[in-house]
C-alpha cells in the first residue's frame, strides 16, 4: 500500500500508509495530521486541506480541475505546487508522495 509523507510547517514528518482510493485529505484527517481540517468533508468547497506537493511529484498528479483552482483562490500562500488534498486520490503510483502543509494552516 502507498506510503504518503505529510510534512508540517515545523518540519515534523508523518509517514502514513493509506488505502488506494482514499483522498490525501481523508487520510490526514483519519490519522490526526495537524493542519488539514477538511471542513467541507472533501466536497472541494473550502480550502482547509491546502497542501504543497513536492516538486518531484507535481507532474505525476495532473492539472488542477476548474473547481479546485477556484477554491485555491481562497487559500493563503498559494504556489505553483498548491493542491487541495481532497482532490488527490491515493493509488499505487503515489507510493512515496510528499506533501508539505502551509504555515497558515497551523
Amino acid at each position: 500500500m502507498p506510503v504518503i509523507t505529510y510534512v508540517e510547517h515545523s518540519g515534523q514528518e508523518h509517514r502514513i500508509i493509506l488505502q488506494p482510493g482514499v483522498s490525501l485529505m481523508q487520510g490526514a484527517v483519519a490519522h490526526g495530521i495537524s493542519g488539514i481540517d477538511g471542513d467541507c468533508g472533501g466536497a472541494c468547497a473550502c480550502a482547509t486541506c491546502h497542501v504543497y506537493v513536492h516538486p518531484d511529484w507535481i507532474a505525476r498528479l495532473g492539472d488542477r480541475n476548474e473547481m479546485e483552482a477556484s477554491m485555491l483562490e481562497f487559500a493563503e500562500g498559494v504556489l505553483e505546487t498548491s493542491r487541495l488534498a481532497c482532490q488527490i486520490k491515493v493509488h499505487a503510483d503515489l507510493d512515496g508522495l510528499v506533501v508539505h502543509l502551509p504555515a497558515a494552516q497551523h
